[in-house]
């Protein structure tokens, strides 16, 4: 969800938004759509768009290593038995798309929760099945959610391999931490590379109660940039 706001200047349309949408810190990502300098004919003005609460598209970057309640999550070093069509079939399907891609490897289901399914897949060539920055692995996941999704709508899958997604968050952490001192140190600001909307909240979650350091997003379109910014 998101909404717009106006101000003389940045600070007090953020300050506007926290107020009227009873938000905290780490609650919301700022776009900047409109910034104008007070001039010999012009007035201050700066207009955002604030972005809060959960969307769809957070909903599906959700952790890979969120517990809730009803939580079934198989040992370390074992799996889960599939207990359903969809489960048997998408398991068969990755196995298959594994082979055509022409490595070895076996997808094994490592958790389940209400409409979730976690899938691992173990594989020698787990380096390529990744491939950089994990672009491989969200598109088998993206592939192997359409997949399920013409058997049951309500199921959403997780494909991992080798705890790619929790490791990397948390180097999404340390970079955020690593940059934040360097803002802090020097007093300028820094952009981070583009992230989705739950790395993006990563970043602002951990800096939020990192003293000399404020946090807004900037840039269009689902991918954008985290600017770490100094504070007095």
């Amino acid at each position: 969800m998101f909404k717009e706001f106006e101000a003389k200047t940045e600070e007090e349309a953020r300050n506007k938004a926290i107020e009227e949408l009873g938000l905290q810190g780490g609650d919301f990502d700022v776009e900047i759509l409109e910034n104008v300098k007070k001039g010999l004919f012009k007035k201050p003005l700066c207009r955002i768009r604030v972005y809060y609460g959960e969307d769809e598209e957070e909903k599906e970057e959700e952790s890979f290593e969120d517990k809730i309640e009803n939580e079934e999550r198989a040992e370390k070093g074992s799996c889960l038995q599939p207990i359903s069509d969809v489960e048997r079939k998408t398991l068969e399907f990755l196995n298959t798309l594994i082979e055509k891609m022409g490595y070895e490897g076996e997808a094994t289901i490592n958790f389940r929760r209400e409409s979730k399914v976690g899938i691992n897949i173990d594989s020698p060539d787990s380096s390529y099945i990744i491939g950089r920055k994990g672009k491989n692995l969200d598109a088998i996941q993206l592939i192997a959610n359409v997949f399920a999704g013409n058997i049951d709508p309500d199921i959403k899958v997780v494909v991992d391999s080798e705890d790619y997604r929790m490791r990397h968050e948390e180097q999404i952490v340390r970079n955020a931490y690593k940059t934040a001192e360097i803002v802090r140190r020097t007093g300028k600001s820094r952009l981070l590379d583009p992230m989705n909307p739950f790395e993006r909240r990563l970043v602002h979650t951990a800096l939020n109660d990192f003293e000399g350091v404020e946090t807004k997003s900037e840039g269009e379109g689902l991918y954008k940039q985290v600017r770490i910014i100094p504070v007095k």
